[in-house]
């Protein structure tokens, strides 16, 4: 069985820097990208709900200069899902 959740993973990390200058080309001017690092599973707690997530990958730069860490969401799939982009969202 193919472990989807890791290559996936080891793409992002391995190709961030692409990554961002594909999707967000506006940060990479200010990123050092020479300063990124990953950290991994981190966790967040919702106060309001109590619910508890945790990231699978989460990149640390520096960012005009100063320490930052950037969480970019994305839900990769191996199969396909009706309506996923719908349901996550809980929209209608």
């Amino acid at each position: 069985m193919v472990d989807h959740d890791r290559l996936f993973k080891e793409l992002i990390s391995t190709f961030f820097v692409e990554f961002i200058e594909l999707f967000l080309p506006q940060i990479l001017e200010y990123l050092e990208a020479d300063s990124i690092t990953f950290l991994d599973k981190e966790i967040f707690i919702d106060v309001t709900e109590g619910a508890r997530y945790e990231t699978d990958l989460l990149a640390q730069a520096q960012f005009r200069g100063e320490p930052s860490q950037f969480l970019i969401h994305i839900e990769h799939q191996s199969a396909t899902q009706s309506r996923f982009g719908l349901i996550a969202c809980d929209c209608s």
